[in-house]
């Protein structure tokens, strides 16, 4: 009997999530006056700003900070998760804070590992149909939670000196290719981008030689533009040889 109830319950949920999605296709394509155009697209502008206005009066002066992207799917018992961890404790060790997406999984890694360390814990949340939260281990006064991805990724790239790059989804791979695309277009400066994990790592890395490269979608010396490792130690390595290679340390 409970068996069959929970299976009621699953279809009904499923059937009006599928009506939803329906309804936004429809909705894109219907016809609006221009006071709907005008009336959204206002409200549309006014939050995007003030997205804009709390990331940067909060981040501005969070100092120097190396972003760890990957999965929120993983959990702590997961190798990655374990790994993710240990090198956020040691990029605080090395004198950098750490920022992440704010959710769990490989985020809550990161965010842990800065806060046993004592160090600068930044989470950058965003709002998802399945109401992601932010994770305990974010420092209360650096927690913000945005509606649009593209002003949380603009915040990331903004104040972050360096990409640690660990094993994740589709919204891992759209945060890596960004942050490739602007040090490529040389819209910010060239910092480290560490893909952690040669073996997971691997098949897109010979997918982007092979294939881009080949048919010129890309050039080979793209891919000097990141490093892939293995463990903690060689990931945070990458880090403090690029600074040191600019004469440069963490409190710059």
């Amino acid at each position: 009997m409970k068996s069959r109830k929970k299976s009621t319950t699953q279809e009904v949920t499923n059937n009006a999530a599928a009506a939803a999605e329906e309804d936004k296709i429809r909705n894109a394509f219907k016809d609006k006056d221009w006071a709907e155009i005008k009336g959204a697209n206002s409200w549309m502008i006014f939050k995007v700003m003030s997205e804009f206005v709390e990331g940067l009066e909060k981040l501005a002066k969070i100092g120097p900070c190396v972003t760890i992207f990957g999965s929120a799917r993983v959990k702590p018992s997961n190798p990655y998760y374990k790994m993710a961890e240990q090198i956020a404790f040691k990029l605080v060790q090395h004198g950098y804070g750490v920022i992440t997406g704010g959710g769990p999984g490989i985020m809550e890694a990161g965010n842990r590992g800065a806060y046993k360390a004592k160090g600068k814990s930044v989470g950058l949340n965003i709002f998802l149909p399945h109401e992601q939260k932010g994770n305990p281990y974010i420092d209360p006064d650096k927690l913000i939670t945005f509606n649009y991805f593209f002003v949380r990724k603009t915040m990331f790239m903004k104040y972050s000196q360096g990409f640690i790059v660990m094993p994740g989804g589709f919204g891992t791979l759209d945060e890596l290719t960004e942050a490739l695309t602007l040090i490529q277009t040389k819209k910010i400066g060239r910092f480290p981008i560490v893909l952690v994990g040669k073996k997971f790592w691997s098949g897109l890395i010979k997918w982007w030689k092979d294939v881009l490269a080949e048919e010129a979608m890309i050039a080979m010396e793209d891919h000097e533009l990141f490093n892939v490792v293995d463990t903690p130690e060689e990931a945070v390595k990458v880090i403090d040889e690029f600074y040191s290679k600019y004469l440069l340390s963490p409190n710059f």
